[in-house]
């Protein structure tokens, strides 16, 4: 997978992924939030059509400039249905599994949607930065 470069300069809304069907991994993405001011981070992942049993889990991984190391700051549950899933990451949160997490979102931070079979699902995934 390649990773795909954003840079984000204030808090607010940005486009990750724009609605297509998708059958395998699309790229990860990864941003740098550092000139932003944010600490926070909602996710939101949009699924309007599924073709058989597909499944999708999106991770929210924070990115070690000194090491070039990832780690994982939120996971989504299979989405394998229709609707709307919105990843939550701020301080103060209540954490909650794969929805919620109680943490500040680093400097640089990825996004990346993994297929776990070859089924169609239509998605977008849009994010938006919180000061």
């Amino acid at each position: 997978m390649a990773n795909l470069t954003g840079l984000l300069a204030a808090p607010g809304p940005f486009a990750v992924l724009p609605s297509a069907a998708r059958t395998a991994s699309p790229d990860t993405y990864e941003f740098d939030a550092s000139r932003a001011r944010a600490n926070g981070l909602h996710l939101i992942i949009d699924v309007t059509a599924i073709t058989a049993t597909p499944s999708v889990t999106v991770t929210v991984q924070g990115v070690d400039r000194v090491s070039g190391k990832t780690y994982t700051i939120l996971q989504s549950a299979a989405i394998t249905a229709t609707g709307t899933t919105v990843l939550k990451i701020g301080p103060g949160l209540t954490a909650a599994a794969n929805l919620v997490a109680n943490d500040l979102l680093p400097p640089v931070f990825r996004i990346v949607a993994a297929h776990g079979d070859a089924d169609s699902a239509t998605y977008s995934i849009a994010g938006q930065l919180c000061a």
